[in-house]
């Protein structure tokens, strides 16, 4: 299976990536972590882009806040996919990194999830790891269900004590 690679532009992001690490783990992928930031380590970053899907990376989740050019950073070093993560500052509560991720220029793409929303970034990741493996496809599929069966069983318990 290939790789995730999970680059944090500082490590006081940290907390929000710790939330796709549990999720990558809660489906047996492997993963690497790592701290580049692409204004004060760019050489790294791009070293790091450049040599991914020669490394055994099939997605990269790049995590950052505030001016958060890390993931497109990244994705114009490799064509690998790339999923950003805008992370939350206290400056403009992540409005800041959700717009610096999300206005790519044509030509590079990057795929954006929520402010902090690590978990879906590794769901992500998951699926379009899981194009070329049937098995992590059936685990997702697996965990979709049990999704669905926790929220109609909160519906039962809501509907049991409000509906009478």
């Amino acid at each position: 299976m290939k790789k995730v690679g999970i680059i944090m532009g500082s490590a006081s992001d940290m907390p929000v990536v710790k939330k796709a690490i549990d999720a990558l783990d809660s489906f047996e992928i492997p993963y690497e972590v790592h701290v580049y930031s692409a204004h004060r380590t760019p050489l790294e970053a791009g070293e790091f882009s450049r040599n991914a899907r020669k490394n055994g990376f099939g997605v990269i989740i790049a995590a950052a806040g505030m001016a958060a050019h890390l993931a497109g950073a990244v994705a114009a070093n490799t064509t690998l996919p790339v999923i950003g993560i805008p992370c939350k500052s206290s400056n403009l509560d992540g409005l800041d990194a959700l717009l610096s991720t999300v206005q790519m220029p044509s030509g590079i793409p990057v795929a954006t999830v929520a402010i902090d929303g690590a978990t879906n970034a590794a769901l992500l990741a998951a699926e379009i790891l899981a194009l070329s493996d049937d098995a992590l496809a059936e685990k997702l599929e697996s965990k979709r269900a049990a999704d669905a069966k926790a929220v109609l069983l909160k519906s039962a318990e809501i509907e049991a004590e409000y509906n009478k």
